[in-house]
């Protein structure tokens, strides 16, 4: 008996978690498509149900939620979601996390402490993702922590063009918060045209979160415009207390960039307070009026996030769109 022939086809399905809709209407308008419609409530108890009113069997589906406050209420509705498309047989499940959490504990400082997001990995594999893409990791180790391929973007390109656009012709000194960015801050200084760098020299104690003293700086910011460069902000301590201690050594401005803009309390205020000309950050998260102020710009990476999942829909190459650094 002969085989049966087929026509196999491949169909690219959107769809988003309730976190941050917007950044999902913006890449589902990038890619032309529009975001799979589904049922998502949440029970009286707290527990999540999600339910697609579309076949979604044999597709290339790809997940999106922005992993904000309450972090482990979206974390956990991306799992559900990734387990509905996996019992209803979508072929291919990508979850696309722009902001990967639990990020910060990649390694153990101390013994008896537990490595969260080897922890995040592990569970969507079980739920059933087959891939990850995620923008900017806190460490890039943590490529290592998910069984299947993982998309680094970077976010550093949609932030640099911004800073050549508004600053290309200042003097510019490129500074990392502390001297794990360094080699961060050396693409950097490269993307911008050859600048100088330096780095804050500075101490964190493991058992107070979100608490940074920065020492001292390392590098000549006399009379320069200092890009400070981070991957987060979250209270924004480290980000202002950096700021200070550029201004203290003759910076002529300080403009702060960064990816994430988590902007945990009292981050607003500290950030509006500070002295810096502008802060930067992109929409990989969703920031609500309230926690704007003047001086903030908010940057898409709605464009980089269509073009990734559509090389990676197309079996092209997402490396390329990064000149083979991704």
């Amino acid at each position: 008996m002969s085989p049966k022939q087929g026509t196999p086809k491949k169909n690219l399905m959107l769809f988003s978690g309730r976190a941050h809709y917007e950044l999902a209407e913006e890449v589902a308008k990038h890619l032309n498509v529009t975001i799979t419609p589904q049922t998502a409530h949440t029970f009286a108890n707290g527990e999540l149900f999600v339910r697609f009113e579309e076949s979604v069997r044999g597709t290339d589906a790809f997940v999106i939620q922005a992993h904000t406050t309450p972090i482990n209420e979206y974390v956990m509705e991306q799992l559900i979601m990734v387990d509905a498309l996996k019992r209803a047989s979508a072929k291919r499940i990508t979850v696309v996390m722009p902001f990967y959490p639990y990020a910060r504990q990649d390694k153990k400082h101390k013994g008896r402490e537990p490595i969260s997001a080897r922890l995040i990995a592990d569970l969507f594999k079980t739920a059933g993702a087959d891939r990850i893409m995620t923008v900017d990791l806190h460490t890039a180790q943590i490529q290592g922590f998910f069984d299947g391929p993982v998309d680094h973007l970077m976010a550093q390109s949609v932030l640099a063009d911004h800073i050549k656009a508004t600053y290309g012709n200042a003097d510019i000194t490129v500074v990392s918060p502390d001297s794990g960015r360094v080699r961060l801050a050396e693409k950097w200084a490269q993307q911008l045209g050859d600048r100088p760098i330096a780095f804050i020299h500075k101490t964190r104690d493991p058992d107070k979160p979100n608490q940074a003293v920065a020492n001292r700086v390392v590098g000549k910011v006399e009379g320069k415009l200092c890009v400070l460069i981070d991957d987060m902000i979250d209270t924004g301590g480290t980000i202002v207390k950096a700021t200070e201690a550029l201004l203290e050594e003759g910076a002529a401005d300080v403009v702060i960039a960064t990816t994430h803009g988590i902007l945990s309390d009292p981050a607003t205020e500290r950030l509006s307070q500070c002295k810096a000309r502008e802060v930067i950050v992109t929409n990989s998260l969703p920031i609500p009026d309230e926690k704007r102020f003047p001086g903030l710009t908010v940057l898409s990476i709605a464009p980089m996030l269509a073009e990734a999942i559509q090389q990676v829909f197309e079996d092209g190459s997402v490396t390329s769109l990064f000149d083979g650094n991704a």
